[in-house]
């Protein structure tokens, strides 16, 4: 008999590579943060918001590292990054034109629907790149996306100033990401670091702010779809249960294999069977907030 395990890895057959990609291009940012594109047509062409790729950072290091997708199109895949650790420090020191060897795209996604329309995207530090996908995903008149970024390091991107309008914020909160702004989502940045035109607190201050702006009936068209780091993560499933609002979370945790063999990355999940452990690899990294047993 086949186990639900093994039927999970044949369901995704054929939509998961080892691509010998090339590196296109990295942009450097303040605090050790990178962004890479890299050429891996197969990848970009599966890849979906939340899914993530397991990349050789050196042939000196068998051990891959997990990155979000920020971007997929055409024949390249974006990820975003921050030093941590030697791996990750080789990564940045490659140049133009080199290979690097891409296993994606692996997780499941976040999944959005139609009929919760308002759609509230909570990012903070290396969970923002899952929450850049989404809002290029969600554009056309159906979507009514916001996001809220946070960061305690200069954010990975220029800021600029919105000029789309959030009247249930003070005005002097105008500092944006211009690329979200251009695809017709209304960002706000925070930070406790004192950025200008950011708001002084953390992501879920703002949302509470937001969510109390709205009606009853606005309330129940609006899902929250997050990632981050966990505490920032359980503050957000805290939020979402105290305006009876869904929320779909993408996990963060350390990962071995990155294909649900090692079993190496699970936690605890509720399910109608009860208490189950899940692998954030593959049964996630996108799971309902609501069913995860926060610690």
């Amino acid at each position: 008999m086949i186990s639900a395990a093994q039927q999970h890895a044949q369901r995704n057959r054929g939509t998961l590579f080892v691509e010998d990609g090339e590196l296109i291009s990295t942009e450097t940012f303040a605090g050790e943060q990178f962004i890479m594109r890299v050429r891996a047509p197969k990848c970009a062409a599966a890849a979906r918001p939340g899914s993530f790729v397991h990349v050789s950072c050196d042939d000196a290091l068998p051990m891959r590292r997990p990155l979000s997708i920020m971007r997929a199109a055409d024949d390249w895949i974006e990820v975003l990054y921050k030093i941590v650790g030697q791996g990750l420090h080789l990564l940045a020191h490659k140049q133009a034109g080199d290979k690097i060897s891409v296993l994606g795209p692996i997780g499941q996604p976040f999944l959005p629907s139609i009929e919760r329309p308002n759609c509230l995207l909570i990012g903070g530090g290396v969970g923002i790149p899952p929450m850049v996908f989404l809002a290029e995903t969600l554009q056309g008149e159906q979507w009514n996306p916001l996001a809220i970024l946070g960061s305690e390091i200069p954010f990975p991107f220029e800021l600029g100033q919105s000029t789309l309008p959030t009247p249930w914020l003070d005005d002097a909160i105008c500092s944006t990401m211009p690329l979200l702004e251009s695809w017709g989502a209304p960002t706000r940045l925070t930070s406790l670091a004192n950025f200008e035109g950011c708001y002084r607190g953390y992501v879920t201050d703002m949302a509470d702010l937001w969510l109390r702006s709205l009606d009853t009936a606005e309330r129940a068209k609006t899902e929250i779809f997050s990632c981050g780091p966990t505490p920032m993560l359980k503050a957000v499933a805290t939020l979402a249960a105290k305006y009876n609002i869904r929320c779909q979370v993408s996990l963060e945790e350390f990962m071995a294999c990155a294909v649900g063999g090692c079993a190496g990355c699970t936690v605890p999940i509720n399910t109608d069977d009860g208490l189950t452990m899940k692998r954030v690899c593959v049964d996630g990294p996108v799971f309902d907030a609501s069913t995860v047993v926060w610690s």
